[in-house]
């Protein structure tokens, strides 16, 4: 006969990867049924990753087949523990408030300007931001926040030293950008890759923030899953201009953080390039890509729209000489992209309550 306080000493040797400490200290195990030569439970973890929920069955039936019965069954369901999502946030990140990743599904549809401009309408509004430059191979914050050939110095922080964030107009910035020759292209393996994106998240010193915005490289790649597998998103927000291409590899990055194994909650989708208006003509629009298609896209996938974001000339100046256009008074450029601010603060509060009532 299978004795139980035996399962619980075995069960109390797993180590919950994210929060260092075992299982059953930590209550994450819970529906523990002994019957005959069948051990029934089921253990949760904090990361949503399938590889983590995989990881952690194959330990606990290793577990407990090496120390029982070899011919014990075992029946160990696992799942994400939501309610402990914050744990993650304190080991990896202690004092940021949320981690909200910028995607798309194509390169050229201005993402990293929608991400630098959020963070500047954010920090604008006395918001903490910051912002982790994740476009490996081409990374843009340097130049949009006028920081390109600075190199971020290293701090003692309780013994260790850390990266400094570079801050500019309010945003805390690291870049890729920062510890490469501007002039050479990055020539990275994936595995490379995804090290040194890390690296800008436990190798740094952010102190409080209420947000950290990842500026995602395009694509589904290996960075993205990395990222997803390591950092705890709080959600992703999906860029797109209203074309049919870049809708059609928008709406695959949504059906990529809506997959079972990677479980990102979506914010919302942000048309960027929505029309055209020449300064000459302040009144007119041209929607030369098309007309609300991510708007379209997004009332048809069952996700929040935060707006749309014109072409403007001085969109466009502003990136190039390092000061986000959402920082000028009451242009139309500024103007839409406050609206987008507004919009994404309300969808950030929303799910912040959705996640506290365990929903």
């Amino acid at each position: 006969m299978i004795q139980r306080d035996s399962v619980i000493e075995i069960l109390s040797k797993i180590i919950e990867p994210d929060l260092k400490k075992d299982i059953v200290s930590l209550n994450l195990v819970e529906d523990l049924k002994i019957m005959d030569n069948e051990i029934h439970l089921t253990v949760y973890v904090t990361n949503p990753a399938m590889h983590a929920r995989n990881r952690m069955k194959e330990a606990v039936v290793f577990n407990l087949k090496s120390r029982l019965d070899k011919r014990t069954e075992i029946y160990c369901t696992v799942k994400q523990k939501t309610s402990e999502l914050n744990d993650v946030h304190r080991k990896i990140l202690p004092d940021v408030s949320k981690i909200i990743a910028i995607a798309s599904g194509k390169g050229g549809v201005g993402k990293s300007t929608v991400t630098a401009n959020l963070a500047g309408g954010l920090a604008k509004k006395g918001f903490k931001v910051g912002i982790v430059d994740a476009d490996i191979y081409g990374p843009s914050m340097p130049t949009m926040f006028d920081l390109v050939g600075e190199r971020p110095k290293m701090i003692e922080i309780d013994g260790e030293s850390k990266i400094e964030p570079i801050l500019s107009h309010g945003v805390k910035v690291l870049s890729i950008g920062f510890f490469t020759d501007k002039e050479n292209a990055v020539v990275w393996r994936g595995p490379m890759a995804s090290k040194a994106l890390l690296q800008m998240f436990n190798d740094a010193y952010w102190g409080e923030l209420d947000y950290l915005l990842v500026d995602l490289p395009p694509g589904t790649g290996d960075i993205h899953l990395s990222l997803i597998q390591t950092i705890p998103l709080d959600g992703v927000v999906i860029v797109s201009t209203p074309q049919e291409v870049a809708l059609a590899d928008a709406r695959r990055g949504v059906n990529m953080f809506k997959m079972e194994n990677v479980n990102v909650p979506i914010l919302g989708m942000i048309e960027n390039m929505s029309w055209f208006t020449p300064a000459e003509l302040p009144d007119h629009k041209y929607h030369i890509f098309g007309r609300d298609g991510a708007k379209n896209l997004a009332t048809g996938m069952g996700i929040p729209f935060l707006g749309q974001i014109p072409l403007i000339q001085s969109v466009c100046e502003s990136g190039d000489s390092g000061r986000p256009a959402v920082l000028q008074e009451n242009s139309s450029g500024s103007n839409a992209i406050h609206d987008v601010v507004n919009k994404f603060e309300v969808q950030v509060k929303l799910l912040t309550n959705l996640v506290s009532n365990g929903k």
